[in-house]
């Protein structure tokens, strides 16, 4: 390495004659990664974060281009009057249907639900009842027979529990009315004070794509403001609202979230570099007076700039480059902003200081550029390539939360580097040369006494021993304890939930949420992908599975199914005609013996648009698809996995394969992945990093010291990630191997320094060396800690972990690291051999 930077001295030469055109060079390139960069968008959809071979992702895919998002756009229409939300609602459901795509003549929307033909159903509901529906009824009818017969006994003495016989009556009662509630519904989709009726709508497009979601969202308003509210009740109000609109306010807010984020961690990360040098500066020159701090205090702002616009240079050109190579970012790489400018800085606090020194001791400006290159300038390139090979080794991950989480932030440490030891000399040569900068010589009295350097730390065999106790604490919280609850992880998204709660006032909460689906080729095709889930089913300890739903079930096509559903349809109307039913006059026997009318085949065309709709396709094609409703809510990942382990892929009794389509089941891929993954690249990256270190030092015991305090901090993090009860989550994973890649460079950086100085000297080396490694993790820190402001718990899980990660490898550097070498340094010294070899 030595060798290699001895050969660039002519380019670092050139980098002081021509300060400028560096800077303008830096700045062209500069330009074009802001001009690539503005235009990288944020990507919430966790299908993106699965290859796309993986079969959850081509079922999702498959469902998305044929049935199209499940998620729907809707329109609340409130006022007092429910005559002019009716007539504002027949008004912008014509609308709405001829709106199309921008630039297309494709509809932005494959159905619109608003009115019902509710009648035709009412007479005919057990028509279009499934199987399990259908034995719902009966058993409801045959307990309604029971009881009567009991009822009718005088000798009848129910000896049972009262609470329980309810129980099993309200039981069969609540299925029956679930099953006709959700079947025959109501004509209007309003409230129960009528105050609010709800138009939903929904899209053909793609709901990943945030740019459309935008323009359905901005079609809609235009369209809806054009009918004049106002002119149908003076207090109508129109509510844009709706699931699809959830992937809009999460982008936005995380996106409004992150600038400010990024604005404020940048400002503090200049704060403390800038108060650091200040305090240098004056150290330097012989102590605080008034005059002196004042002239330092003008310098600031040339301080700052030559800091800073280095380093945000970089981050355009890392920027530039994600979006040529992904043209978006992913909810685990929209925090990098802040975290490479917190990273990279370090480098930049390393260069400086030196360079300072250089100057301060009386060398020219070139000959101080030149050393401080090849003599800090070797050692931060160490730490950079260390970091970003550590970074570039989670491309080989198939999670692309990993693998792009390390290109990107494995470039802008390289990038980094390359900006802070070519464009940050320029700048310095370009402002001492315009007299901005003015590096004054070091006041002899200001310099560490070579004496300190036989100083010794006291207490060093205590700190080690009570570090090892610590290490060996934390063995009793392996393995870390994992966050499965996806909504532990969501943030309240205020906005949105005040105008979802217009939706709810017509549409509540349901058990029957985050359907998957099983698309068929032809409908010919159902029948047995039925008799397969069914199955599944008979199981019912076990099953995930809550009901299945398909058109075919609903409305038989063929001959011998419509006979078949027609003769146990009678068989009901028999059960109801019966003396010990027939006089009960209950609500819920009117209601079924007016939907057990049916005596005929029911034709094609007389079957109800909403119900075909529910079963359409974007082209066209009718029941093509079966809908598998989950028995659990999926908001907690093992129950996702359970799900997708069941339904995600089967075969039928033919030996044919068929796969759910589900954002549920690509989360439990996704989850089962990074699981999957995250050990593999947690070792890999450690390998990395050991390999990294034998090629720097060419020792294996010295190797071992830098990566002695890398192993304790971990350990440490994961010790009070169990006393705290901090949980990994598919967030934060990503953070282990950062942690890897970056917490390694304080203790390369210490055992250098120490390697170089000799024996006896670890309290000089700390006081020197020690107060930069301080402050350059202290900036990665805060870099990292930009997260932590964040109002997405998720994103703020990998500030708190990046941030405990990072300050134990740091405390185990400055802490651990020194009392270890003492005490190795005074047993060597006891058995007279000779130190640092």
């Amino acid at each position: 390495m030595e060798r290699l930077f001895n050969s660039l001295r002519p380019i670092i030469r050139a980098v002081a004659r021509h300060p400028l055109l560096v800077v303008l060079v830096a700045s062209v390139f500069t330009a074009l990664g802001a001009w690539n960069a503005a235009k990288l968008k944020i990507n919430p959809d966790f299908a993106e974060l699965l290859p796309s071979h993986y079969t959850s992702v081509k079922a999702l895919e498959r469902l998305r281009d044929n049935v199209g998002g499940g998620a729907e756009a809707a329109v609340a229409i409130v006022s007092p009057s429910q005559e002019a939300n009716r007539a504002y609602a027949e008004a912008l459901v014509p609308a709405a249907e001829a709106l199309t795509a921008p630039g297309t003549d494709q509809p932005l929307f494959t159905r619109v639900e608003y009115r019902k033909n509710v009648e035709f159903i009412k007479d005919n509901a057990l028509y279009f009842a499934s199987a399990s529906e259908l034995a719902d009824v009966e058993s409801f009818i045959e307990r309604q027979k029971e009881d009567a017969v009991l009822e009718e006994n005088p000798f009848f003495f129910d000896l049972d529990d009262e609470d329980d016989a309810d129980a099993e009556d309200d039981a069969d009662a609540e299925a029956l009315r679930s099953f006709y509630d959700q079947l025959v519904q109501d004509e209007y989709p309003e409230s129960d004070d009528s105050t609010t009726l709800v138009v939903r709508m929904y899209p053909a497009g793609s709901q990943s794509n945030i740019g459309y979601i935008e323009s359905l969202y901005l079609a809609l308003d235009s369209v809806a403001t054009a009918l004049g509210p106002a002119s149908y009740h003076e207090d109508m109000q129109i509510v844009l609202a709706g699931r699809l609109q959830r992937s809009l306010v999460e982008v936005r807010a995380i996106t409004d979230d992150l600038l400010s984020s990024l604005g404020v961690g940048i400002l503090a990360v200049l704060f403390v570099v800038v108060g650091y040098f200040f305090h240098k500066s004056m150290q330097a020159q012989g102590g605080w007076t008034l005059p002196r701090a004042a002239r330092n205090l003008l310098r600031i702002p040339a301080l700052a700039v030559v800091i800073a616009v280095p380093l945000l240079m970089s981050l355009s050109w890392t920027f530039g480059l994600t979006y040529v190579t992904y043209a978006e970012l992913n909810l685990m790489t929209t925090t990098l902003g802040l975290v490479l400018f917190g990273l990279g800085i370090d480098y930049g606090i390393h260069f400086y200081a030196r360079y300072s020194e250089e100057r301060g001791a009386g060398r020219e400006i070139t000959e101080a550029i030149e050393t401080t290159f090849v003599s800090t300038g070797q050692a931060v390139t160490v730490g950079a390539l260390t970091t970003a090979a550590a970074l570039f080794s989670l491309l080989m991950a198939d999670f692309k939360g990993f693998s792009e989480f390390g290109f990107i932030a494995g470039s802008g440490v390289l990038f980094a580097l390359l900006s802070m030891t070519i464009v940050l000399p320029a700048f310095l040569v370009l402002f001492e040369r315009l007299g901005l900068l003015k590096m004054a010589a070091l006041d002899p009295d200001a310099k560490l006494s070579t004496g300190q350097s036989m100083r010794r730390l006291r207490w060093t065999r205590a700190t080690v021993w009570m570090s090892l106790v610590l290490v060996a604490s934390a063995v009793f919280y392996l393995p870390p304890s994992f966050e499965y609850r996806f909504g532990e992880l969501e943030p309240e998204y205020t906005e949105y939930n005040a105008r979802r709660d217009y939706i709810r006032r017509v549409y509540p909460p349901s058990d029957r949420r985050n359907p998957a689906y099983v698309i068929t080729d032809t409908p010919d095709e159902i029948p047995a992908v039925l008799a397969a889930l069914r199955e599944s089913m008979a199981d019912t300890a076990s099953t995930t599975i809550l009901e299945i739903e398909s058109l075919q079930e609903r409305f038989p096509t063929n001959a011998d199914a419509q006979q078949a559903k027609l003769r146990r349809i009678a068989a009901i109307r028999e059960q109801l005609d019966d003396p010990l039913v027939a006089e009960n006059e209950s609500e819920d026997l009117l209601k079924l013996k007016r939907a057990a009318r049916t005596t005929r085949p029911i034709r094609d065309d007389e079957v109800p648009e909403f119900l075909k709709k529910e079963f359409t396709s974007k082209s066209g094609q009718i029941g093509n698809f079966v809908i598998i409703y989950p028995r659990y809510g999926l908001s907690d990942g093992r129950q996702s996995i359970a799900f997708a382990d069941e339904v995600g892929t089967f075969q039928t009794v033919d030996g044919q394969t068929y796969h759910a389509g589900s954002t549920s089941i690509v989360a439990a891929d996704m989850l089962k992945l990074m699981r999957r993954e995250a050990p593999w690249m947690v070792a890999l990256t450690f390998v990395v990093v050991v390999i990294l270190m034998l090629i720097n030092f060419g020792s294996v015991r010295w190797a071992l010291l830098a990566t002695i305090p890398l192993i304790v901090g971990i350990m440490w993090m994961l010790l009070l990630m169990g006393l705290f009860d901090l949980r990994l989550n598919f967030y934060n994973l990503i953070v282990l191997p950062a942690v890897l890649g970056i917490g390694n460079d304080a203790g390369v950086h210490l055992v250098h320094r120490y390697r170089e100085s000799g024996a006896g000297s670890i309290v000089q080396v700390l006081r020197s060396t020690g107060e930069h490694i301080f402050v350059g993790a202290f900036t990665t820190m805060i870099g990292f800690a930009g997260p932590l402001l964040s109002f997405h718990p998720g994103l703020r899980s990998i500030g708190v972990l990046a941030v405990i990660g990072i300050g134990t490898t740091l405390v185990a550097a400055v802490v651990f690291l020194p009392a270890l070498l003492q005490e190795l340094e005074s047993r060597r010294s006891a058995s007279g051999t000779p130190g640092n070899e």
